[in-house]
């Protein structure tokens, strides 16, 4: 791991929207959805996933799920369950209420909430099949009121239309209803669009490779979207009362996800530095996945020292990490000085790998430095909200040349007539 003066450090790295030929290949791919509808998301389907298939078999049947149970272990179905409660929990704390307030002159303002009405979920499939984000998109959409939820994954490649089955039955336990065997630029062609086979949702959410990405980005304005989201990236806070070995580990947690995935101690201590980066080697040396965590350390991994307490919080607050880890002596006395994280784990005991799969807290959280003015998903990323305006006439025959003076500066006559209309017949 390269060690650098943590005062000539950003982690913010440029933001990747494809290359010119991908771009063009998914601006095609979503037109064609667009207007040909099934036709082209079957067409899509066998092309890049080499399974062939028809709009009657696009939607996963009842039988596959229960079938799904039967292939998944005991173990795995306890802690998906316990986790789905500690999501929910943690989420129905984050929940608003529409609200009124009123006025002595009888003037009415205030704030209506509606959850969205429909919500496409998209789930990766392959070695990027991850059941805990399925259950990190779907309840906060539930605990919001969300009352159609679909999702839509891959079918695997090769001429097989199954789908990894702990997707399916973490999507189940979730209480999703409608699933669809479909990926790629298609899919999100589909749930934006729609097709005779897939309604249109209202918003998109659920990480994917870079076509995803890049038709996520495409078809936002037709409907809403969660993110675009980077590479992973975990920064640990450090100092000499911290274990390397849980530093270590911590790091390189992250680094396996991906070769773009970034791990970065923050410290002022240079004998806990050498330490960390003796245990990095250590550790990476038995990961199933060392060639991916070992691009990543080589690449974007490093050693932040800092003279002070100030600069390591200073470093921090610019790199605007998606996860924080402070294992410091006393982590309470520094939290409230972070400005800057999308997910905060205090402690020796919270690992990172807590929040992502069992804690309650989303683990779908801003990246690329977004931090600095994005929040991790959300009750409130599926709720929309209608501001409530009633004035009574003594009201607005109070205020009518307020209004109408603003109106009439702006140049806009009708504006100020709609107003002066009504004080010329009730004014009387």
């Amino acid at each position: 791991m390269r060690m650098l003066r943590a005062e000539q450090y950003g982690l913010t790295r440029e933001v990747e929207y494809g290359t010119p030929e991908q771009n063009k290949a998914v601006q095609q791919i979503v037109e064609a959805v667009r207007i040909e509808g099934d036709a082209a998301l079957l067409r899509y389907t066998e092309e890049h996933d080499r399974v062939k298939l028809d709009a009657g078999s696009l939607r996963v049947t009842e039988d596959e799920i229960q079938a799904a149970y039967e292939l998944v272990d005991d173990a795995f179905l306890t802690a998906i369950r316990l986790a789905a409660v500690n999501i929910r929990t943690f989420h129905e704390k984050q929940v608003r209420q529409s609200w009124m307030d009123v006025q002595p002159d009888g003037t009415m303002l205030g704030q209506m909430l509606r959850p969205l009405k429909r919500v496409g979920v998209y789930v990766p499939g392959g070695k990027a099949a991850y059941p805990s984000s399925v259950l990190m998109n779907v309840i906060p959409a539930q605990v919001a009121g969300v009352p159609e939820i679909v999702m839509v994954t891959p079918p695997s490649t090769g001429g097989t239309a199954g789908i990894d089955p702990y997707i399916l039955v973490a999507a189940a336990e979730a209480g999703v209803k409608e699933m669809y065997r479909v990926g790629g630029a298609q899919a999100i062609a589909a749930l934006a669009y729609g097709t005779a086979s897939i309604r249109p949702v209202d918003k998109i959410c659920g990480p994917g490779n870079i076509y995803v990405a890049l038709a996520k980005r495409a078809v936002f304005g037709a409907v809403d979207i969660d993110s675009i989201a980077g590479p992973s990236e975990i920064v640990v806070w450090a100092d000499d009362s911290a274990s390397p070995a849980y530093v270590a580990a911590d790091l390189l947690s992250q680094a396996e996800h991906d070769e773009m995935a970034s791990a970065i101690l923050v410290t002022t201590s240079q004998r806990l530095a050498d330490a960390v980066v003796s245990e990095v080697e250590r550790q990476l040396a038995t990961l199933p996945r060392q060639s991916i965590a070992r691009q990543s350390i080589d690449s974007n991994g490093a050693v932040l020292l800092a003279d002070s307490v100030d600069d390591a919080v200073a470093a921090i607050n610019r790199m605007a990490p998606e996860h924080l880890e402070i294992m410091v002596a006393e982590p309470m006395a520094l939290l409230g000085r972070i400005e800057n994280a999308g997910a905060i784990f205090i402690g020796p005991y919270s690992s990172e790998p807590v929040g992502d799969y069992f804690a309650g807290p989303n683990h779908i959280l801003p990246t690329n430095g977004t931090a600095r003015f994005s929040s991790p998903v959300n009750v409130d990323d599926f709720v929309k909200k209608s501001s409530l305006i009633y004035y009574s006439k003594d009201a607005l025959l109070a205020n009518a040349d307020h209004i109408m003076t603003l109106a009439r500066h702006e140049g806009l006559e009708a504006h100020a007539r709609a107003i002066e209309i009504r004080v010329e017949h009730e004014g009387k």
